[in-house]
């Protein structure tokens, strides 16, 4: 009688092992890298942790965005001549006439999403795929809408090769998605001249979009909140400069 009950004991430990390693795997491939070490040498690794450092000093205080900062391989989503200034904070050129924004300007959207694990994010403009990088080591189940087949491509091959795994879409960011909707959140990675209406109404009530919004000579940052079915707040919080949003895709 003994034996049976020791029996049933280890193999019920051994179905709860196996169940906790398909919920392993699960989230894995939602979210994120967990063997950042495997891609960033000991150089880069500092200079990732000095680059989260540094934001930190200028006011970036949400520890999950400076980790993330600290643990994502930025020197990954720029071309090979300037990986030598990927971890300075400034944004650097990319392919289509775009740029992977200033790490500042990733952390301070970031901390405006105030994500928490698990969220539903949707982000306007995957471009090099850095910010979504970003938002899956935030623990956020990101989804990524690129205009540019080009920049799609090449951030979908990128981030998969790095161990991130967000749901990719090529397509028109004024229109979202939404048949995956609603949004928890929605980040908006290019300058609208105004509030794309259609996104709007893709967040949950309760949830928020963060957008930069004006014309070329600068933007403000914007906070969307959805508060019910036809109400929304703003709230502005600061000036910066990004690439304009377009309409439509393109090969």
């Amino acid at each position: 009688m003994k034996t049976i009950r020791k029996h049933q004991i280890t193999l019920l430990t051994i179905l709860l092992c196996c169940a906790g390693l398909i919920t392993c795997s699960s989230n894995k491939t939602k979210s994120r890298n967990t063997n950042p070490e495997v891609i960033m040498d000991s150089r880069q690794m500092t200079e990732a942790a000095k680059l989260a450092k540094q934001l930190e000093q200028k006011g970036i205080s949400d520890q999950l965005v400076l980790k993330a900062i600290a643990n994502v391989p930025r020197h990954e989503f720029v071309d090979e001549e300037l990986r030598g200034a990927a971890y300075i904070d400034r944004p650097l050129p990319i392919e289509r006439g775009q740029t992977i924004s200033q790490p500042f300007t990733v952390a301070y959207q970031s901390e405006l999403l105030r994500i928490k694990p698990g969220e539903k994010v949707l982000e306007i403009g995957t471009g090099s795929g850095y910010q979504a990088a970003i938002l899956c080591e935030m623990g956020a189940d990101v989804y990524s809408i690129e205009r540019y087949e080009e920049l799609y491509l090449s951030a979908k091959k990128r981030l998969n090769s790095l161990g991130y795994f967000p749901h990719l879409f090529y397509g028109d960011g004024y229109e979202g998605l939404p048949d995956d909707a609603p949004f928890d959140k929605i980040l908006v990675t290019a300058a609208p001249d105004k509030v794309p209406e259609k996104l709007m109404y893709q967040l949950r009530i309760g949830g928020w979009m963060v957008v930069p919004v004006g014309g070329r000579s600068g933007q403000k940052m914007t906070i969307i909140k959805r508060t019910g079915e036809e109400s929304f707040k703003e709230s502005l919080h600061g000036d910066f400069i990004f690439v304009p949003m377009q309409k439509g895709v393109e090969k």
